[in-house]
């Protein structure tokens, strides 16, 4: 994380993508700068200092994933997101719990092989250029084994053809020209190994038991110059980083900054009153969950993460449980609730226009690449807005997940036509918005498919 970010400046960054919600914003905001001030607490006392996980309370479409993911990616952070329905008890149908530790892992891996593949690039590039020149140009062997002035001046001639070479291969003029290169084949399929707890894959392949054992099996494949640089960059760049201090550097990142977001917990709860059935499965999934939760070792294919200090965010919609119904022992470990607020018509009109990734300016750059020019009046925003809330208020509210299903009904047309239609600018007004809404509003058979 950057030392930088204050609370103030990471609720600054989240305002660019997620309206409102600035109690939860505010508490995520802390919960990533205390993560930052635990790694420099010298002493025993930083390993006793666990993270306070949050619950984030609110229906569908207000921004409770958003605030994670983008929580995660201000962090620099390896996150995942599970929805904890998809977890059973073990011996059922469903998910292992440790999977998402898993998950998590595999994707720091990712994350960290990647940064050090880009701090090689430069060196792997010139690597891979040596490569194809020699393909281009294969040295030629001495005449014979004592050193004479025809092979000195086959060595300048051939030096001199390789620079020049160089030079094209760099300003790209070589890059239709065909080749062929060795390429790795794979010998062996990947098969599933499963562990005892829940079935999960653990992601080994034959390939990966047996790489140690036996020699590289290759193919020649004939390709553009162009298209050989991807491939041998590639492999080349994986020469070059070791996967030992990938390995490393992705389970203390786990460990330490790790975060996964687990939703729909309110699924999970225990109705009042309950006490067979379905529900007792539910608290099932609780329990599996509370070790991971409180802190445990997780066996990974990289190897042993504990979970101690990895941040866990929860949300559930709670529309006909509470956080209360969840077992205690959960709940414990779930010390900061948020509610998120319910999202308005004003709040609407602000998402269409204002967040980074807006609506309007995701359409906008669409048509763009069509040569065409959308512009939304003021007042077709406050409408399509208007709809938004009227919709979520009548049938189930999704949130801002609505305005998606909007402005893909009024633009349909639109997006169908305008690649054989001479138009250079396109005005959305507040009439036609509501002149293509209304009928779908008022027709309730319709809106059931549609909206």
């Amino acid at each position: 994380m950057n030392e930088q970010l204050t609370p103030r400046q990471i609720v600054k960054e989240l305002d660019k993508y997620i309206i409102g919600q600035d109690a939860a914003k505010k508490m995520v905001a802390i919960a990533l700068r205390n993560r930052w001030r635990r790694q420099k607490v010298v002493g025993e006392i930083r390993e006793e200092i666990i993270p306070n996980n949050i619950i984030l309370i609110g229906p569908t479409g207000v921004g409770k994933t958003e605030i994670a993911r983008r929580l995660a990616n201000l962090a620099n952070a390896a996150f995942v997101k599970v929805e904890a329905s998809k977890f059973t008890e073990v011996g059922y149908v469903g998910r292992d719990v440790e999977s998402m530790i898993r998950d998590l892992v595999e994707l720091a891996v990712q994350m960290v092989k990647k940064e050090k593949t880009q701090k090689v690039q430069k060196r792997a590039k010139e690597l891979v250029e040596e490569r194809i020149l020699d393909i281009l140009l294969p040295r030629h062997k001495p005449r014979n084994t004592s050193a004479s002035a025809g092979d000195a001046d086959l060595e300048e001639k051939y030096n001199r053809t390789r620079d020049k070479l160089k030079q094209q291969l760099r300003e790209g003029f070589l890059d239709s020209r065909m080749l062929e290169i060795e390429t790795p084949t794979n010998r062996f399929p990947v098969v599933e190994i499963f562990s005892p707890q829940g079935m999960e894959e653990l992601g080994v392949s034959f390939q990966e038991m047996f790489s140690g054992m036996m020699p590289d099996k290759k193919k020649r494949r004939r390709m553009t110059v162009s298209e050989a640089t991807k491939h041998l960059l590639q492999e080349e760049a994986g020469k070059l980083v070791d996967m030992d201090e990938v390995i490393t550097e992705a389970l203390h990142r786990v460990e330490n900054s790790g975060i996964v977001f687990v939703d729909e917990i309110d699924k999970i709860a225990d109705r009042e009153g309950a006490g067979s059935g379905p529900d007792v499965s539910r608290e099932g999934v609780q329990r599996d969950i509370l070790p991971i939760v409180e802190g445990s070792s997780v066996s990974t294919k990289y190897g042993v993460v504990r979970t101690d200090h990895i941040l866990f965010i929860a949300a559930g919609a709670f529309h006909s449980t509470k956080p209360s119904d969840l077992i205690p022992e959960l709940q414990g470990r779930f010390p900061i609730r948020v509610e998120l607020d319910s999202l308005t018509a004003k709040d609407f009109e602000r998402i269409l226009q204002e967040p980074k990734n807006a609506l309007i300016k995701q359409y906008s750059a669409l048509l763009e690449t069509e040569g065409v020019t959308v512009t939304f009046d003021k007042g077709a925003i406050t409408e399509i807005a208007k709809i938004a809330s009227q919709v979520n208020e009548s049938s189930e509210n999704i949130g801002a997940r609505r305005l998606h299903t909007l402005m893909s009904t009024l633009l349909e047309e639109i997006m169908f036509e305008i690649p054989e239609r001479k138009i250079k600018k396109i005005r959305i007004s507040r009439t036609m918005t509501h002149k293509i809404l209304k009928e779908i509003i008022e027709d309730e058979d319709l809106r059931k498919y549609i909206l």
